[in-house]
């Protein structure tokens, strides 16, 4: 194994100590879910090629929604889309009267990100390179830059509140030109949504909209135009914590949500939406209860239904709904084999647990947690982290001792050359 350095160790380390998700390194872990990546690879590559999707991806608590959904982010990043994440809460809706679908809208331009600028914040860096973009074009046409410019934002006033997003665009070139960086700067608050009133935004670029709560999916559909203008191959939105959504006390509000939700599949399914995807995070009972899930909304349950004869561990992944299963005890064999990798900087002479210690350990938090321990895997985790950490803090503390005295030999399903690593997809061990 490669060595890994020491800040993509520390960022996993740190972040799965923490019960969290890490935002680098992530394909130093992973393991499993095979079909699912591959299903949702697709959808990327259909979102560049100018179609639409839309995709649930649900799991218990801890089943690994949100590291599913920061590896699909990441994979979308290396396809040269643009990406946009947020996390539902009550304060951040898909739909509301009161600035929540607002505040969303916000949440996801300040996480834009591109494969230059995977942390967020690149909402500036896409407006600039479609500057670059109109420059190089208007070079090779011999037109002027402005008249470029504006021959490609005159496709965006075609779609619902396009004529001031193009000419906030404009006024974003206007800027750059005269290098009025006031200018530039109220650009970027508009396509952010940090405009609260009509009169603030007229007076400072002279539009008559801003982004509020009812244009929030408009607003999307056309950055999703924007950024393809700009050079980028289209962009994919990531929602978690749905199950904000179904936690609405009012029964109103949450219809509305899930009216919006219908949209937006209705948009995907029928390809209305260029160059844009949807990737929602949430758990079974926001999707399947009937009386406050969306199957309670009847032509979402009809959408969304399972197909029927996905039975008997087959599965359908053509579908909209993606159910994350839980990972096995091979996988998770592998996962553990790992992270100690990664606690070791790759360097199997610093390991600080034997080979052995592993399904010792798997053993251990089997009889401490039941079959619970690989179907919600965080809790095991980072108990596994805490062992590690134990034994590299105090170089001569007895492994077995720190497990209750379990002692297990591995079987690697076989002796000598015939034996399976732990990179192998199938693992075998006894417990």
């Amino acid at each position: 194994m490669p060595p890994i350095r020491a800040r993509d160790r520390d960022s996993v380390l740190q972040s799965l100590r923490a019960g969290v998700v890490p935002r680098q390194g992530q394909h130093l872990i992973q393991v499993g879910r095979v079909q699912e990546i591959r299903a949702l690879m697709a959808d990327i590559d259909r979102i560049a090629d100018g179609g639409s999707t839309f995709r649930l991806v649900i799991g218990e608590y801890g089943a690994g929604k949100t590291f599913f959904l920061n590896l699909v982010r990441s994979i979308a990043l290396e396809k040269k889309l643009v990406t946009m994440h947020a996390d539902l809460n009550p304060d951040r809706r898909l739909h509301a009267s009161g600035g929540q679908a607002r505040s969303l809208y916000a949440e996801l331009t300040r996480n834009m990100a591109t494969r230059t600028k995977p942390e967020g914040g690149a909402l500036a860096g896409i407006l600039e390179k479609f500057i670059g973009t109109a420059r190089t074009i208007a070079e090779e046409s011999g037109a002027t830059v402005e008249r470029v410019v504006r021959q490609q934002v005159q496709s965006l006033t075609e779609m619902v509140n396009g004529y001031d997003f193009a000419e906030v665009v404009l006024a974003y070139w206007r800027g750059h030109e005269e290098g009025n960086e006031q200018l530039r700067t109220d650009a970027v608050r508009w396509l952010r949504g940090e405009f609260t009133t009509r009169t603030d935004a007229r007076a400072a670029l002279g539009v008559r909209s801003i982004v509020d709560d009812a244009t929030v999916y408009d607003q999307l559909k056309l950055m999703a135009r924007f950024v393809r203008l700009s050079g980028y191959s289209g962009l994919l939105v990531c929602l978690d914590e749905m199950v904000n959504l179904y936690k609405l006390a009012n029964t109103q509000a949450r219809t509305s949500n899930y009216e919006q939700i219908l949209r937006i599949l209705n948009d995907s399914l029928q390809g209305s939406a260029e160059g844009l995807g949807f990737v929602l995070g949430g758990t079974p009972e926001f999707l399947f209860d009937t009386r406050r899930g969306l199957y309670s909304y009847t032509a979402l349950q009809s959408r969304l239904s399972q197909n029927t004869f996905a039975q008997g561990g087959l599965t359908d992944l053509s579908g909209p709904v993606v159910r994350l299963t839980a990972l096995t005890q091979e996988d998770f064999y592998v996962l553990l084999h790992k992270l100690r990798d990664v606690f070791a900087f790759g360097d199997p002479a610093k390991y600080t647990l034997p080979e052995e210690g592993i399904p010792a350990f798997m053993q251990y938090v089997s009889q401490r947690l039941g079959a619970e321990y690989f179907r919600t895997p965080r809790t095991t985790i980072t108990s596994f982290i805490d062992l590690l950490s134990v034994l590299e803090s105090n170089p001569g503390a007895d492994w077995q001792s720190l497990l209750g005295g379990i002692s297990v030999q591995p079987d690697h399903g076989g002796d000598g050359d015939n034996a399976l690593e732990p990179e192998d997809d199938l693992v075998s061990f006894k417990l």
